[in-house]
């Protein structure tokens, strides 16, 4: 079985490193064309941008496959040698919070990269060097603690309960619904500056535009987004009582009324189609696959690796190899995204109209610097929203001409 995960890995590597080569090559094809949705100077900018992150990618897919190597040549059996406690449940806490943090250091510089150089070169980054750290102390100190309570939990399953994988599988699926439930309270509290809306008009026609399609919310927030990055977004965050709608500053500054109702009303398509129930049901199922199969691994794959076969390794094992296993789930579960976008565009075109939610994906695309296009195997495995070209053609927009058909 071992070999099975290991051919599964290594296929999962190269055909990330092949579409990220082919999206290389066909953004810079079409970066000599005439640029269309974004201004010029933006066009040849967000491919330059699209370029140079899928290079950073490139490094850090070959940096990933060799800590993969590490841990299965090595680093497991290693650090299963060096931990020697009598408690399997406090070993396997110890054993997986010093895993992710090696994971963790191996990246870092990536992450680091990515914010201080890549994104700060491009306009994006804003955030300071004190305000890493302090949101990575936080960050930490979450992970570690809640994180620490999740491996506890899954290793009492373990070993107490012969078919664990099924009691593992509802308790790791409540605790990613308690996640998102709390999610934006959380924000609120440890990272962001949630504020009620000052624009006292805007909030008015926001509410009545929830009223409208039946949506029940704790509040409309402006979130202070822009001290961390330049980029525009908005969601609705938490589940139940939690429930709010969440503007970034920066959004708020740069579009008109209607045209962040026509983003609202994109946003409320995906609740009114169900399509957050159905999401809540899609990574059920992966969640639900992935314990059956992590469930019932042989005894021989823990022999091969040098280990027993308990909660240390047994979650391990399901952190190295799920990522990989997800890979080949990704077209699928991408595929019924993109469907519930297009959907979800024309809800909220509809709710507001064609002509302010084109004007807010054109902004957003500047402002965001999305390069419009994409290699088709790229988009494939990858997006789980339709290319803006694509976007635009449903709303009856054409790009090369600019005019609506």
């Amino acid at each position: 079985m071992l070999q099975f995960f290991v051919i599964a890995y290594c296929f999962y590597f190269f055909f990330s490193i092949y579409t990220s080569f082919m999206q290389i090559g066909f953004i810079k094809d079409n970066k000599r064309k005439r640029a269309v949705i974004l201004s010029t100077s933006k066009y040849h900018e967000a491919a330059n941008y699209g370029i140079e992150k899928e290079k950073l990618a490139l490094v850090s897919s070959f940096v990933d496959f060799i800590i993969f190597i590490f841990w299965l040549g090595f680093g497991l059996k290693f650090l299963d040698s060096q931990i020697v406690v009598e408690s399997q449940i406090l070993k396997a806490v110890i054993f997986i919070d010093i895993f992710i943090l090696v994971n963790y250091i191996f990246n870092l510089p990536f992450s680091l990269y990515q914010t201080f150089k890549l994104d700060k070169k491009y306009g994006f980054s804003k955030i300071t060097p004190a305000l890493y750290i302090k949101d990575t102390i936080k960050s930490a100190l979450l992970t570690l603690i809640l994180g620490s309570l999740v491996i506890a939990g899954i290793a009492y399953i373990i070993l107490n309960f012969p078919t664990w994988w099924i009691f593992g599988f509802v308790f790791i699926f409540a605790v990613i619904i308690l996640i998102n439930m709390l999610y934006p309270v959380i924000r609120d509290k440890m990272f962001d500056k949630f504020e009620k809306l000052k624009d006292v008009e805007l909030e008015e026609k926001i509410n009545s535009l929830l009223k409208e399609v039946g949506f029940k919310s704790s509040g409309v927030f402006s979130v202070d987004a822009s001290k961390r990055d330049s980029r525009l977004n908005a969601y609705f965050g938490g589940l139940g009582s939690t429930k709010r709608v969440v503007l970034f500053d920066t959004l708020v500054e740069k579009l008109t009324h209607n045209e962040l109702l026509a983003v609202l009303g994109h946003e409320l398509g995906h609740f009114k189609n169900g399509d957050i129930l159905k999401n809540i049901g899609i990574m059920g199922f992966v969640m639900f696959f992935f314990f059956a199969l992590f469930g019932n691994l042989s005894e021989e794959l823990f022999l091969q690796l040098g280990l027993n076969s308990e909660p240390s390794s047994i979650i391990a094992i399901f952190l190295i190899f799920s990522s990989a296993l997800s890979f080949f789930l990704m077209p699928l579960i991408s595929l019924i995204s993109r469907h519930n976008e297009y959907k979800a565009d024309e809800f909220g075109s509809k709710l507001a109209s064609k002509e302010d939610l084109v004007n807010a994906l054109l902004k957003l695309a500047n402002e965001n610097k999305s390069f419009p296009y994409s290699h088709r195997l790229y988009i494939f495995f990858y997006y789980s929203h339709p290319p803006l070209i694509e976007r635009f053609k449903e709303l009856g927009y054409d790009v090369e001409k600019e005019k609506f058909i």
